[in-house]
């Protein structure tokens, strides 16, 4: 790859035109949800953290790297009202073409109770979306660079909308340091097919930057970043409801995402988050119930790392997200040479 290529990707984020979107317009907002116990713990939001789980990947495709192969990863998440979220990431080396990852996302949002106009009811019906994405990555120098094509899909009853949609990313990683800078230009692309002929959906296209960095003497590394950067304005006033508008730094930190992860050990990780936007859009003004905030855990047993989350959203509770991650060629040659070793008994 030539060298010019990161500071291109750099050049079409700052030239690009800023615009407003207005919020409940867009479809596919499942996108934009944490993909796995680590993002989630992370404030929601990363696009620099290429030291842990693979299911970052579908965050920022220039993640995937060299010791992710067969690293098959599974992540469960329960939301309110019996909706689950479900979705698996795996890396593979393609022969001598270089670095994929395959993803899968889905999220069920149950069974509904169907009514006509008159208040009569129906039959009942089921909603769900769905994402699979292919991912690939290569690395020039001290950057890796990498690209996501998805396929998104939505269901509701015998509608839905289907999108074709990509994903560019780079990320700066320092040679001697703990210390790298990401950048994702996320869903990007088309529709395939809407709700209806009078429909008019959009993606929720986003630009996302941000850097992880640990100090030298410090068993703590931070996560920092920005999201919404392709959005005007990402605040809700209602002079109705509140005389004071929000200020300039709260309109800043809603486009910040913040994360912590305290290294007990090589095996044991402690992680905090905290979403500005989150806490501002759903606490209530009597009290906030620890919404924006987010705390989870790794811990690893030999070949097993088992990732947990609790992200707070609202005083009424959050949602968990537990994330397995597990070598999976090592695990499908444990189960070869078992039974190779069984077999030579038997036939002794």
């Amino acid at each position: 790859m030539p060298k010019s290529i990161p500071f291109v990707l750099l050049i079409g984020l700052f030239s690009l035109e800023i615009r407003a979107q207005i919020g409940g317009r867009r479809s596919f907002e499942s996108l934009n949800v944490p993909q796995s116990a680590a993002q989630a713990s992370l404030g929601g939001v990363n696009v620099s953290n290429s030291l842990i789980d693979p299911a970052l990947i579908l965050s920022n495709p220039a993640l995937l790297r060299e010791g992710f192969e067969n690293r098959l990863t599974l992540t469960y998440s329960s939301y309110v009202a019996g909706i689950d979220y479900t979705s698996f990431v795996y890396p593979f080396q393609f022969k001598d073409v270089g670095l994929f990852s395959v993803g899968v996302q889905y999220f069920n949002f149950g069974d509904f109770e169907g009514f006509d106009d008159t208040g009569a009811p129906t039959n009942d019906f089921q909603a769900s979306d769905f994402v699979i994405s292919v991912s690939h990555s290569r690395s020039a120098g001290n950057f890796r660079y990498g690209a996501s094509i998805k396929l998104a899909r939505e269901s509701i009853d015998n509608f839905g909308a289907t999108a074709f949609l990509f994903d560019l990313g780079g990320v700066f990683i320092h040679p001697e340091k703990e210390f790298n800078v990401g950048l994702a230009i996320k869903n990007t692309g088309f529709l395939l097919s809407d709700f209806s002929e009078t429909s008019d959906s959009s993606v929720p296209f986003d630009v996302q930057i941000g850097t992880t960095f640990k100090p030298k003497y410090m068993p703590v590394r931070f996560s920092l970043t920005t999201y919404n950067l392709w959005t005007g304005d990402v605040t809700f006033f209602d002079p109705e409801i509140s005389e004071d508008s929000p200020s300039t730094i709260d309109r800043v930190f809603r486009r910040v995402a913040i994360g912590t992860e305290l290294l007990l050990s090589k095996g044991v990780n402690v992680r905090v988050g905290y979403n500005h936007l989150v806490r501002q859009e759903l606490r209530l003004e009597e009290a906030s119930g620890g919404a924006g905030f987010s705390f989870g855990f790794l811990v690893k047993i030999k070949a097993f790392e088992i990732s947990y989350t609790r992200s707070l959203f609202h005083v009424a509770g959050g949602n968990n997200y537990f994330t397995l991650t597990t070598d999976f060629k090592r695990i499908l040659k444990k189960k070869q040479s078992k039974t190779g070793s069984l077999l030579e008994s038997n036939g002794k």
